[in-house]
């Protein structure tokens, strides 16, 4: 090679060099603005789940069906995943500052959460204003997708709407079991006041009676005063109470104690399909009937993920909502592969509006838990009801 061609080829390298120094930085457009992960960085997900206190199982369950997903998707464009995983208490607090931490983040992209529904209120709001997106396994509550109500851009749900829920119960309790009077207690919380509201009316509107709609608080552990109420108004033929496990565990217990309710059935809801609600309840819980999520999945799919769930956490799943964690962070991770804009060099750049239109726009895809089709305001679900029994300590899938 002659001294020429040396020059020649050093010229062109320098020229190359120069023009790479100089080459735009990526523009930005995306009028929620943009995250973007070098090459070798991971894509930043967080969750907000319940995974401390009495509704732990709750949390807990929905955490490992996240971890699950991530593990099967490995890589999206070259970048691995990586799970900021918070606590939302279970509690407005919570969710509150899980949002907070979240958002002060500005390299995580997408969000799993909230476990609670009195959680992702106060939660949806924080992350909406921060222009994040966030998709909930667990949250039942009407009013999350209730534009007049609680609804907030950016929030979206593939967990059932309690409209299908409550009316399902009525039906149930109509229909199946041949009553006629009921009564409802809920704790105040979005999702317990939502589920047993919808309840009562659907079961008024099938023709029966609603003798008492009432309330205990969070943390009671004294039931008497409102069970004897109830039981005054009646007593009704079945007692529906959508609580938690603390709150639960008291009313089924004192149940069997208050003069009047000895032969009223018990029910309760999904936030109570556990082990540690099935301690909580103990023998006074035998018999009753828990509405929920319909768990009957099939497909290689689900059989590739309870596989894995029993391995890589020693037991099955221990409540109802893995599978809907499992199709919300899928459909996060296909939304970020649709709308990320990748350079040469591996660099991507995530718009969060665009992040959100695809989540909305999410239409036809083929989860554990059905085909995940998103309205204008973020009910995903393909929402699917079933109504257990506690047999021996074993929720039992009895309906239909």
């Amino acid at each position: 090679m002659t001294k020429r061609s040396l020059i020649v080829i050093g010229l062109l390298v320098i020229a190359g060099m120069m023009l790479s120094a100089c080459a735009p930085e990526y523009d930005c457009t995306d009028p929620l603005g943009c995250v973007d992960y070098a090459p070798g960085e991971p894509i930043r997900i967080a969750s907000a789940l319940v995974i401390s206190g009495p509704n732990t199982d709750l949390g807990t369950d929905s955490q490992y069906g996240v971890e699950i997903a991530i593990d099967f998707r490995g890589e999206i464009l070259d970048h691995t995943i990586e799970l900021q995983a918070e606590d939302d208490g279970c509690s407005a607090e919570g969710g509150q500052t899980a949002g907070q931490k979240i958002v002060s983040d500005p390299t995580i992209i997408g969000v799993i959460g909230t476990s609670c529904s009195g959680a992702g209120v106060p939660m949806s709001g924080v992350i909406s204003e921060a222009g994040y997106a966030m998709v909930s396994p667990s949250n039942t509550a009407p009013s999350l997708t209730d534009p007049d109500q609680a609804w907030k851009p950016g929030y979206l749900r593939t967990a059932h709407n309690d409209k299908v829920q409550g009316r399902a119960m009525a039906e149930f309790a109509l229909n199946e079991l041949g009553l006629t009077t009921a009564a409802a207690i809920h704790d105040g919380d979005p999702y317990t006041e939502g589920l047993a509201r919808v309840f009562a009316d659907s079961f008024e509107e099938l023709g029966g009676t609603i003798v008492e709609f009432t309330a205990v608080n969070k943390n009671d552990t004294d039931m008497h005063p409102v069970l004897a109420a109830v039981a005054a108004a009646g007593p009704p033929e079945f007692l529906y109470y959508p609580v938690f496990t603390a709150e639960g565990g008291f009313i089924t217990k004192q149940a069997k104690e208050v003069s009047g309710l000895e032969n009223t059935i018990l029910a309760a809801a999904d936030g109570m399909i556990s082990d540690a609600a099935s301690d909580a309840v103990g023998e006074a819980g035998e018999g009753m009937y828990f509405s929920g999520p319909d768990l009957s999945f099939s497909g290689s799919v689900y059989e590739e993920f309870l596989a894995t769930y029993i391995e890589k956490y020693g037991a099955a799943p221990i409540s109802v909502f893995h599978a809907h964690a499992f199709d919300a962070a899928n459909m996060i991770f296909d939304c970020i592969e649709e709308v990320a804009t990748q350079d040469k060099d591996g660099t991507i750049h995530i718009g969060r509006q665009a992040l959100r239109t695809c989540l909305y726009a999410t239409s036809g895809l083929q989860g554990i838990t059905g085909v995940i089709t998103c309205n204008e305001y973020g009910d995903c679900a393909d929402p699917q009801i079933s109504v257990s029994q506690l047999q021996s300590g074993a929720y039992v899938r009895i309906w239909p």
